[in-house]
């Protein structure tokens, strides 16, 4: 899909389709109104005769309509004008999109941009539109042997009011977090039997060379060598070797500290020798996409080339049952020297991100964030809307939340409190890698605080967004919106 951006009169723009809003009770958004004074009142009798009334998520695609360049004219009910906000404005670029798939415009103008939407500014608009509608287009086919007809519409050019560089870069930064979003996704959707430790590995290096990136891929006898017990001890019951990829972005000066990004990698995740039920047990493949999601964003930021300085940690590693498996009750000693009791071996996550939160130290962050699908208690707690956050930094936690509103990529801060910690005492080990059901979210997330005490963390819980299940399941590309938002405030600048 290619994206673009101009001004003009909506009226003289040539392509497939011009996209306007209608408000309810048949108020004429102002492209719209332009269109019908061209057409000499051709829009206003549609709305007379009762075709369209402005409602939202209705549509009345209409042709041939005179003194009107484009060959179609789609209107989209908006709804209440008091009303229209932020989530509205999304939903009607999703639902023009939806409604043009399957016509025969290839090239389409949309007109939303010059819609008043409180608090947001065109570069707002812009990138939310490219976003939404790239977040429609989006198909994952790479394993059928029959393709599905490939799609008319293959550009959409985003009518802005007036001239000025603000659409501009609006426009770049939805084209880099829409890329981002798909790299997470596609990853994401890959099959298990295909997206193994060393697939990502070799992702993560074509990623490098495509966006001058510096990759760096430690083996399993890199990880002995650095006494990474933790990560390694998951990786025990699996034929496929773990790989640790380190990925860094320099788009500041040398000295300025990065911040990094740890992305859980678990590509498959049976539970080990505490096996998981069967059921639903294929979208353990999905178990990986906190690793997808740092390369996503990678790839956003290196588009944007933002100026700040980032570094993606990815522990990646299969977590499979076998007879070299770890047992619960083993001990293991984790990289920063502390002991681990493993009560369930499903607990695999908070295994190997301890270990990468540990190596992270090296790079003297201004902030880690970790993002792993970890618990299937903050999926109860939180549901598919939001993601779990938690921090040892109140500042650093409110960028994060900020960050996730203007992206519409929320999450919901949750607490760290010390008092949880009580539940992961173990009498054999330093610390125990379950705390029972109770506040199973909080407990994992105060495991991770343990490894995180030298600098500024924060830890998403993507568990309940990463992916949606059902008829339609697939990854979802989420948290790279609220990563690469958060990013473009902490570079100083708003992208090139």
């Amino acid at each position: 899909m290619e994206f673009s951006i101009k001004a003009g009169a909506p009226e003289r723009l040539a392509s497939g389709c011009v996209v306007v809003g209608v408000f309810d009770k048949r108020k004429l958004a102002p492209a719209a109104e332009s269109l019908d004074r061209a057409a000499r009142g051709k829009l206003r009798d549609v709305l007379k005769r009762g075709d369209m009334d402005g409602r939202a998520g209705t549509t009345r695609l209409l042709t041939d309509i005179p003194r009107v360049a484009a060959e179609r004219v789609l209107l989209v009910g908006l709804g209440r004008e008091s009303e229209f906000d932020a989530k509205q404005y999304r939903n009607a670029v999703r639902t023009a999109v939806n409604t043009l798939i399957d016509t025969g415009a290839r090239h389409i103008h949309l007109c939303f941009p010059e819609l008043h939407v409180a608090g947001k500014d065109m570069a707002w608009k812009v990138r939310h539109a490219a976003i939404a509608a790239a977040d429609v287009l989006y198909q994952f086919e790479e394993m059928k042997s029959k393709k599905s007809p490939a799609r008319r519409l293959r550009a959409i050019t985003f009518l802005q009011a007036g001239h000025g560089s603000s659409g501009d870069r609006g426009l770049v930064q939805g084209r880099a977090i829409a890329a981002g979003m798909a790299l997470a996704r596609d990853l994401g959707n890959l099959p298990a039997n295909v997206c193994t430790p060393a697939f990502l590995a070799e992702q993560a290096i074509k990623l490098g060379k495509s966006w001058k990136l510096a990759v760096q891929v430690l083996e399993r006898r890199d990880m002995e060598r650095l006494k990474m017990g933790s990560l390694l001890s998951v990786a025990r019951g699996s034929r496929q070797p773990p790989k640790l990829i380190v990925v860094r972005y320099d788009g500041a000066a040398k000295g300025d500290r990065p911040v990094v990004l740890v992305g859980k990698g678990v590509t498959f995740d049976t539970g080990g020798i505490s096996l998981k039920p069967a059921g639903d047990m294929d979208e353990m493949k999905y178990d990986m996409c906190g690793a997808a999601s740092v390369l996503g964003t990678l790839r956003a930021v290196a588009e944007m080339k933002l100026a700040c300085n980032v570094v993606g940690v990815i522990p990646a590693t299969e977590n499979m049952p076998g007879g070299a498996a770890t047992r619960p009750g083993d001990i293991v000693t984790s990289m920063s020297g502390r002991t681990v009791e493993i009560l369930n071996t499903d607990a695999e996550g908070r295994l190997i991100l301890c270990d990468a939160l540990t190596y992270a130290e090296r790079f003297k962050p201004q902030a880690v964030i970790d993002i792993a699908t970890l618990t299937g208690a903050c999926v109860i707690a939180l549901g598919k809307v939001a993601s779990g956050l938690f921090s040892n930094q109140d500042a650093l936690a409110d960028e994060l939340l900020e960050a996730g509103m203007d992206s519409r990529d929320r999450a919901w801060r949750l607490p760290l409190w010390d008092d949880y910690q009580e539940q992961l005492k173990s009498p054999f080990a330093d610390i125990a890698n379950i705390g029972g059901r109770p506040a199973g979210s909080v407990t994992a997330a105060c495991f991770l605080a343990r490894f995180a005490e030298s600098y500024e963390w924060a830890h998403l819980d993507i568990a309940g967004t990463a992916w949606v299940s059902g008829k339609n399941k697939g990854a979802t590309g989420r948290p790279v919106p609220l990563l690469a938002t958060f990013l473009i405030g902490r570079s100083g600048n708003q992208g090139n």
